[in-house]
């Protein structure tokens, strides 16, 4: 495969072009994407062309960039994703019936929790969950689900922060996130009052694939005492796409 005389190889230097783009952002110029990437301006233009000849990227009429749809199409058939979104989905509808507030998959993508679905009332709590968007470990009730049933070292990994603190509640101490991690290997699911913001919290359970947590299913409701209840249905709903992905349910 050509490289560049730093050693970048086409195909990495077009991943960080698309890479580029950022949670909610929409349409970039070719420029802003050499900056970001690091690229020479000539480079990050005929790299675009050639994207948006595949149909990864898109032009606007004012050259601006955006990704494209056939991108995430490609991506939509990732094995993994949809065996797993195709057996949550029902769950989740059934889920956020009850709940009418928010219900999400999350997926564990290096140190960080990727949400793969999110279903919202038009009048539900703050939630700073996007689809494909992101949230730290640490302080999100699906992270730490995640976080619980890793590896010793992964965990070891992650308690050495460092941790931001979004709220006076985000558990940030390693020897907290211990206790905090036992206590959801131990009741089956976590509740994390306020610790992404004080009107919110998240309520997460495991989902297994042949005895491996490979996702949780979470929702987020109000700040308030009432909202443990949530908590048996979560762990129910969580069994419920286990045994689906297991072929027993």
């Amino acid at each position: 495969m050509a490289r560049t005389q730093s050693g970048a190889s086409l195909l990495s230097r077009a991943v960080r072009l698309v890479e580029a783009f950022r949670q909610g952002e929409e349409w970039l110029t070719v420029t802003e994407l050499a900056r970001r990437t690091g690229l020479h301006l000539a480079t990050a233009s005929r790299l675009v062309a050639e994207l948006t000849g595949h149909g990864w990227l898109e032009r606007d009429e004012a050259r601006r960039v955006r990704l494209g749809v056939r991108l995430w199409e490609v991506a939509a058939r990732a094995s993994s994703a949809l065996s797993l979104r195709e057996a949550a989905m029902p769950v989740l509808e059934d889920l956020h019936a009850q709940v009418r507030q928010h219900a999400q998959i999350g997926v564990l993508d290096g140190t960080e929790v990727l949400f793969l679905e999110r279903l919202s009332a038009p009048d539900a709590v703050v939630n700073f969950t996007r689809i494909a968007g992101r949230l730290s470990l640490h302080a999100s009730s699906s992270g730490l689900v995640l976080l619980a049933h890793g590896d010793a070292a992964f965990q070891e990994e992650v308690l050495a922060g460092p941790h931001e603190a979004f709220t006076d509640s985000t558990p940030t101490d390693p020897e907290q996130l211990r206790r905090i991690l036992a206590r959801i290997r131990r009741d089956g699911s976590a509740y994390c009052p306020g610790y992404l913001h004080p009107d919110a919290t998240g309520i997460a359970a495991p989902v297994l694939r042949r005895g491996t947590v490979v996702a949780t299913l979470s929702v987020v409701v109000p700040n308030v005492p009432q909202s443990r209840q949530w908590e048996p249905l979560l762990r129910i709903a969580a069994a419920t796409v286990t045994r689906r992905l297991d072929g027993t349910g």
